[in-house]
Parts: C-alpha cells; structure tokens; sequence
C-alpha cells in the first residue's frame, strides 16, 4: 500500500465540519489502499483546552480506524486577544516545521488549508524537500478574513497574508477546491494551476455497503427546527435567536453545539422562555444523528456572504434526509436551490428569513416527510463520496 501524509489543525476527537472533513478524507484514502498518517496537534478544538487525555503530553501517536494520528505539542487557546492567540498558533507550527523538516516523511502530503499559516510552513518545508504537495483548501483566507472583518485591508498581517497565500497556491503541486469559487480564485492568482473539485460530502456508511439515513417523522405535532456546529461569530446563531420570529407558529428551534457565543445563547434563551428556542450543547457525531432524527428542518446561517465558503452542512444533512432553510448566500445559496433541497433566504435579510419560516409553519408532517426521502434520494445521487473519490483517483491526484 502507498504512504500519504495528511497534515491538519483539526482532527477526531475533536468536534466540527473541518475534524470531520479530514477524517472523511483519510478513512476515503485508507479504503482506496493508502496508508494515511495524520499529523494534527493534540485535541483542544473548541474550547481551547486541551483534552484530559492528551494533558501534559508532547507527543502522542494514535491509531483510529486504521489511520495512524500523530499529535503534536501546542499551547491551545481560543482567547480572543490576539497575542495569546499568536503564541498559540507558533506553538503548534513550530512543531510541525520540525517535524517535516526532520522526520522521514512519504512523498505524497495533503495539506489543509486554512490555518494560512500552517499551511504555508507545511508548504515550505515539503517544496525545498521536494514532496507532492495536495493542497487542500476549504476556506479562502485572507479573503475570508476580510470579509468577517478580522483583518483590515492593506493592513501589514494583510500583506503578509497575500504573500503567503500566494505562495501555498505557487508551490503546491495541485489544489483541490471545496468550491467552484475557491478554484476560480486560485485561477486568477495562479491561471494554469492544476485544481480539482473536492467538495466536502459524507459517508454515512456503516459498512461499504449499507447506509445510515432513517426517515422519521411525527404524524402530527410541532415542526421542529434545528440548528447544529460551532457557535460563533460567524454562524450568527445569537443574532438568530433574536430576530427569528416563532412565538406564534407552530415551530420550535433547537440548537447543538458550542463556541464563543454559547453563553450568551444560554442567558438569552433562558431569559426569553416564550421564544420556544432549546439548547442541548455539543454533542459526539454520532450521538447527534440520533437526537436530530426526531427533528424535522435544520437552519443553516451566516452571518455575511464568504467568497470560496460553501457549508459542509449542506451535503451531510441531504445525506442524512434533512430538508435546509439555508440563511448563508454564496455557492451554498445555488447548491441548496438547483437540487432542491429546501429553502433559500438572502444572507442577513430577517425579514424574508421570517417570510420564509411562516412558509415553512404550514407544511404538514406528510409533506415534510416526502421532501425528506427526495432528498435523500438526490443526495446519493449527486452528493456521492464514492464517486468523487473514483474520480481523482482516475486522474492520479492522490
């Protein structure tokens, strides 16, 4: 079997689209005879401490579902000064820059991008050694950082950021895109860049053979709303509770999850017991598949439009039966109305957000029932890991 090295910020245990999404990718690598190793840091992600199990390690190696992890040292933190944040992120890439630069390493490296500074380590120290370099993009940073108005243009980390980026793009061997806007931008940077689409769909399969999704719906009674990932500045969900207008409609929200607005969602909810809004905090994956099959809808939100952005939640609830209300713009926006997934309000526009939920407050179970097996059904036939992966494979990308 052929060695691959996949270098990540984010991996198992750890919670959220980006641990699941390299995850995803390994365990895909590993059913197509690759041996995977995963280089990560050592599991702190939300909450920016580390795990019990990996306190007071430097070093750990692991082995999950036939993947070999490697973690490495880093001072996690998820403060929001950003000097803390800045020694946090050193800590982590100063061990990989080691790592790479003196440990044996196969020829073949995914590397993940975002963090645009660990990827452009990772890219550094493999191109002097000469490694195929996959690049993994999921996000476009710094656009993206832009956009949520964490960095200023032509500020000095915006220039800096620019030069690394283009950079990563330059010496990275080829690119997948989790976008079609990721791969247009790369294009306009690099424009005969080797880039392929790689979009960000599950696998639900418990074995090769047989898949998870269970279609259930209550006859009658409440529709039920959900929202489920990272709470944070982003995901908008605070705002969400807000400004969504459920009082008087035959609909509850529920919402899993954790991140930097957590507490603030908790006093809020508390504080407003007539808005029909349920917490439940962060849950394992598989955990959450259960709870969120006694639901009906999941709510999909952004706080503003990110360029290259396209939720990975799209694809995992198609795969699961859930129809979207999704809230984010962008090429989510288009994924979610040309395969009919649900609904579709502009990014940021309560208003027609609310229009939309009193839409949906008149469907009858049966109905919502109907919608969930299409789309089940359109998801395995567009949203199909299996074949996206055939594919790169058919064209040596791995």
């Amino acid at each position: 079997m052929e060695e691959i090295l996949i270098v990540s910020n984010y991996y198992p245990p750890e919670k959220g689209a980006a641990a699941n999404r390299i995850e995803q990718l390994a365990l895909k690598l590993n059913q197509n005879n690759y041996n995977v190793t995963v280089l990560c840091p050592l599991g702190n992600y939300p909450k920016g401490e580390l795990f019990p199990e990996y306190k007071g390690k430097f070093f750990v190696k692991e082995m999950f579902q036939n993947i070999i992890v490697k973690r490495l040292w880093i001072y996690p933190s998820n403060s929001k000064n950003i000097f803390i944040r800045l020694i946090s992120i050193l800590s982590f890439t100063t061990c990989i820059f080691f790592y790479l630069l003196f440990k044996k390493t196969p020829h073949k490296v995914v590397v993940q991008s975002p963090p645009l500074l660990l990827s452009f380590i990772s890219v550094f120290v493999l191109w002097l050694k000469r490694k195929k370099i996959i690049l993994n993009v999921s996000d476009l940073w710094p656009l993206a950082a832009i956009e949520l108005k964490a960095l200023k243009v032509n500020s000095l980390s915006h220039k800096v950021s620019l030069k690394f980026e283009f950079f990563i793009y330059q010496k990275a061997t080829l690119i997948l895109g989790q976008s079609n806007e990721i791969i247009t931008h790369v294009r306009s940077l690099i424009p005969n860049k080797d880039c392929y689409l790689y979009q960000n769909f599950p696998d639900h399969a418990v074995n090769q053979n047989d898949l998870i999704p269970e279609i259930k719906t209550e006859k009658e009674g409440t529709i039920k709303l959900f929202y489920a990932g990272l709470l944070g500045v982003a995901q908008g969900v605070l705002e969400l509770c807000k400004k969504i207008e459920i009082d008087h409609l035959n609909i509850e929200l529920h919402i899993f999850g954790d991140g930097a607005e957590r507490t603030q969602i908790e006093e809020f909810i508390k504080q407003n017991p007539s808005k029909k809004i349920y917490f439940y905090g962060m849950l394992a994956r598989q955990d959450l598949h259960e709870e969120i099959k006694k639901l009906d809808i999941a709510i999909v939100p952004l706080t503003t439009r990110i360029y290259g952005s396209v939720p990975s939640k799209i694809y995992e609830y198609g795969a699961l039966g859930f129809p979207i209300l999704y809230f984010g713009g962008g090429e989510g926006e288009t994924i979610v109305s040309e395969n009919q997934l649900g609904w579709v309000a502009e990014v940021g526009n309560y208003d027609e957000l609310n229009v939309q939920i009193a839409i949906i407050s008149k469907l009858s179970k049966s109905e919502i029932y109907e919608m969930k097996n299409a789309i089940v059904k359109q998801s395995e036939n567009v949203f199909n890991l299996n074949t996206q992966m055939q594919k790169l494979l058919s064209k040596n990308v791995f």
